[in-house]
């Protein structure tokens, strides 16, 4: 299951979604995050997969790939649905003892579900097309009008990035230590939550001592390279915005306002 994980991870290939500038790439994601909250009926969602299927293709990217990352979420799934399903109050539509589920908590379970479904199909698709250099260099040019007032916008883009980029190596080290100790014996598949949460606690400690050393290499690695910060430094492949990336850029945002405007068509919820 931690192999499934794809978000933090980056999908080397040739294709237009790779090749478009970062920082719009970021603009449109959170256009995206912001469309997902905006919407209150179910078909705007099937523009949103579309939309969202249409980007893998042109990316290049195998939808087993980027579909494989829900199944470490699928806990959190049922969890969240199930909270909304049955504690949403509202027009009761089914009871079984004190068990009692309304109409609103039922919409609200599969909105919610699907939310979280394409919110986390859509962040991966970002950190798959965009190399972890590229990420940083456009949340650092999104913020840099924040540093009028001091704000440390590289520190914080280089932050992000490698936040983002140890999320695939802290599984990969996770997977290796649980193998280990369950070559050892150690049990994590049986008992119930409270024994298997126990049983995890000898998980911990070396995936803290591993992160520790991975982040004191780091630090050593950018140390031995004369990194100093984003003062005074220069770029190899500055970012340059092509006539291209404003044209799937202005697309991207026109559809997304087209779909957040079905809020307010007078059509009911199914």
């Amino acid at each position: 299951m931690l192999k499934d994980i794809t978000i933090g991870q980056y999908y080397p290939s040739e294709s237009s979604v790779h090749a478009l500038d970062p920082r719009y790439k970021i603009l449109i994601m959170v256009i995206f995050i912001v469309s997902l909250f905006f919407i209150n009926a179910f078909w705007p969602y099937i523009l949103i997969f579309a939309w969202l299927f249409l980007a893998i293709i042109a990316a290049k990217i195998p939808v087993k790939l980027v579909v494989k990352g829900l199944r470490p979420l699928r806990i959190i799934l049922i969890f969240t649905f199930i909270m909304n399903l049955f504690f949403i109050p509202g027009e009761e539509i089914f009871r079984a003892g004190f068990i009692s589920i309304s109409r609103e908590g039922l919409y609200q379970a599969i909105f919610m579900a699907i939310r979280l479904i394409l919110l986390v199909m859509g962040t991966s698709l970002l950190t798959l097309t965009t190399s972890p250099i590229a990420l940083t260099e456009g949340i650092e040019k999104l913020l840099s009008p924040l540093k009028v007032v001091g704000f440390p916008a590289h520190a914080i883009a280089m932050m992000i990035t490698i936040a983002l980029r140890f999320i695939p190596t802290l599984v990969d080290e996770t997977d290796k230590i649980m193998k280990a100790q369950m070559a050892r014996g150690a049990d994590f598949e049986s008992g119930n939550v409270m024994n298997r949460a126990k049983n995890l606690v000898p998980l911990l400690v070396p995936l803290i001592l591993n992160a520790l050393r991975r982040a004191e290499e780091l630090a050593t690695a950018m140390e031995s390279r004369c990194y100093r910060g984003g003062e005074h430094r220069t770029k190899l492949n500055p970012l340059e915005v092509t006539q291209k990336d404003r044209v799937y850029f202005a697309g991207n945002v026109l559809f997304f306002i087209l779909v957040c405007a079905t809020r307010y068509m007078p059509v009911p919820l199914p």
